[in-house]
């Protein structure tokens, strides 16, 4: 009988609270005058007034409460956002009432002027007691079901981080019980949370009693909800963890998540990336998005890593177009797909942005002439490039085509067009360069910084180093020799590479392009360079193994190009910090380039079909002093660092 009851309550909507607003409101004043005169009333001297001021006030209330939206809620998961609307719409009810009250009280006809002056405030929090206790009941009974179907039921869940994304992650739960977990405890570091129950959890202690809460509380599943732990923290929550024999779970960093709301299918498993996590630092959207509003945004090699999350990003800041430009067809069609998914569940509706797809070979000078006279970008964002650096060893014409000469083609046609902003993604491995692909890189960062010192176009480059989980990363290499068996391979046991999350860098790339003036090169602070023997052996241990026991690492000796240690920075470059902690910019790039620059750069790409490993390797280091070919640095015993 109670469940039915229940099921009945939990059914109610606004139609059915319309009929009891009515009911109650025609004895709101009544209730008012008795509570004003302590139950003393003379009803005939009061009846007509009253009669009159009960009609006057229900048709007020009823009014107000349908134009400012009291019949459009949900109120089975009514919130502080519906307390506030309760309040806003009671106030304007109450002050509309009392006027009209003030006016009428000179009918005498009415019988106004026999009633207390008070009677619209004493009806007016009789009101809101009665409407807002009869919409949150419904919520307190929705809530009481959720606690009790899920009181003895499901895994024990513990989160760390009583923050919005703890709280966002236990609400589901506990709205959801057919997920099978049972919220039961909290760990927060701010030691002043602990004690406090939040939604009826408590607050247990802090990170550093979790092995002690895990066993006493017969915990069986933790969940680190806080996206803007440093990596250092979740390393050594999951450590715990995994010491105490419970599964660790995470939400995605607040690079990942942005603007978007925290879910329950945002909890993952921990990642390579997590445990590199580092501090956020606060960003201007605002800017960002001023920049983007409304413009046609090109992005180069959309399908990539790099490319797919620049355009996930800039969707975000309403463009009026969005052109996904790549060669290769699946991964076009993959990024357009899921593209046009997020803008129809976000911005579509109300600003919407046109997607349109290029399949195109930034090679082809002709191809991209008809691209850009048909579809007039504002700004580009240049990520296409050939980055594997031994295979381009192997391959150097294919590396200058793409490259470099895609790179110019480019840069040509934008000046041809008249495109105001051109951002080049760059990267560490162009700076003193080793091999032909950072060389080429570096070739391609003077061909932008010697069009913006020319012409005075906003184009710029942005260098970094490694972003975990982009195509060819050594991270997918590692999982995938784990999930074989093993031995993970690495080249050298001290060789180091700075690492950043692919979000994080893109967010990064966004800012970068709304702070220059053109002629920059933008040098993001990819933090403390990275052991990647360390790297290997976080991976083999977040995949369930031990090292050198289950998973064994052997060293295979360094691979041509490549260096032991990269590098941000070239010698002579003035490097200044930018509005944004983790942005510097060198203000003196576009002065670094060599004599006779456009001549060398002509005969390199004439030469480059011939597919001369020299003579490539000679003109490259007529455009790049600095540049030491693999087999310079062999001959001369050198060690590049």
């Amino acid at each position: 009988m109670f469940e039915n009851l229940n099921n009945k309550l939990l059914r109610i909507r606004n139609r059915h609270f319309l009929f009891f607003d009515c009911i109650f409101l025609l004895f709101g004043p009544v209730l008012a005058l008795q509570l004003r005169l302590d139950g003393q009333v003379d009803f005939n001297l009061y009846f007509k007034g009253l009669i009159w001021c009960t009609i006057v006030f229900l048709v007020i209330d009823i009014i107000v409460f349908y134009k400012l939206g009291l019949y459009n809620r949900y109120w089975n998961s009514a919130s502080v956002d519906e307390l506030a609307k309760l309040i806003y719409i009671t106030f304007w009810a109450l002050v509309i009432q009392t006027a009209t009250f003030i006016v009428f009280n000179h009918f005498e006809f009415l019988g106004f002027e026999t009633l207390p002056l008070s009677l619209p405030l004493l009806n007016g929090i009789i009101t809101f007691f009665f409407v807002t206790g009869a919409r949150f009941s419904i919520r307190l009974l929705e809530r009481f079901n959720e606690r009790r179907k899920i009181s003895f039921h499901g895994e024990r869940v513990l989160i760390v981080g009583s923050g919005k994304a703890g709280i966002s992650i236990v609400q589901e739960m506990q709205r959801n019980p057919q997920l099978g977990l049972n919220p039961v405890a909290f760990v927060d570091d701010d030691i002043e949370k602990k004690g406090l129950k939040v939604r009826g959890i408590p607050v247990m202690g802090t990170r550093h009693s979790l092995p002690e809460i895990i066993t006493r509380m017969d915990i069986s599943k933790v969940i680190i909800a806080m996206p803007t732990a440093p990596g250092s923290e979740i390393r050594d929550i999951v450590s715990i963890c995994r010491k105490t024999g419970v599964q660790a779970r995470t939400i995605p960093g607040i690079f990942e998540i942005l603007d978007d709301k925290v879910r329950i299918d945002s909890i993952r498993q921990v990642q390579i990336e997590d445990l590199l996590r580092r501090e956020p630092v606060q960003t201007d959207i605002k800017k960002v998005e001023d920049f983007l509003n409304g413009k046609k945004i090109l992005v180069t090699g959309s399908g990539g890593s790099i490319g797919s999350e620049l355009c996930r990003q800039i969707i975000k800041c309403h463009p009026s177009e969005i052109i996904l430009l790549g060669q290769g067809e699946n991964s076009i069609f993959d990024i357009q797909h899921e593209i046009l998914k997020r803008l129809s569940l976000t911005n579509g509706k109300h600003n919407p942005t046109k997607v349109n797809t290029v399949i195109a070979n930034i090679r082809s000078y002709n191809r991209l002439d008809k691209v850009f006279e048909e579809l007039q970008p504002d700004v580009i964002f240049h990520t296409a490039a050939h980055k594997h650096v031994p295979m381009m060893e192997d391959n150097s014409c294919e590396a200058i085509s793409n490259n470099i000469k895609g790179t110019q083609n480019l840069i040509d046609l934008s000046l041809k067009h008249n495109v105001e902003h051109f951002v080049y993604i760059s990267t560490d491995k162009a700076v003193n360069p080793s091999s032909i692909m950072g060389a080429s890189k570096r070739v391609a960062e003077m061909i932008v910084l010697k069009a913006a010192r020319v012409y005075g176009k906003n184009y710029s480059a942005v260098r970094f180093g490694n972003v975990l989980g982009s195509r060819g990363s050594v991270v997918l290499t590692f999982k995938r020799q784990i999930a074989e068996g093993g031995p993970v391979t690495i080249t050298h046991p001290d060789i180091q590479r700075f690492f950043m999350t692919i979000p994080e860098a893109v967010q990064l790339v966004l800012q970068a392009s709304v702070i220059g003036n053109g002629g920059e090169i933008f040098v993001l602070d990819m933090g403390k360079a990275v052991k990647v023997v360390d790297l290997a052996k976080d991976i083999i241990r977040l995949s369930g193994y031990e090292v050198d026991k289950d998973i064994k690492i052997i060293y295979t000796g360094m691979r041509p190009g490549e260096k032991l240690y990269e590098e941000l920075f070239i010698p002579g470059e003035l490097y200044e910090k930018t509005i944004h902690e983790k942005i510097l910019i060198a203000t003196n790039a576009s002065n670094f380039i060599p004599e006779h620059f456009d001549y060398n750069l002509e005969t390199l790409l004439e030469k480059r079909y011939d597919n001369d490993k020299e003579l490539i390797i000679s003109m490259l280091k007529k455009l790049v002093p600095e540049y030491l070919s693999d087999e310079q640095t062999i001959q001369n015993g050198i060690q590049i660092h």
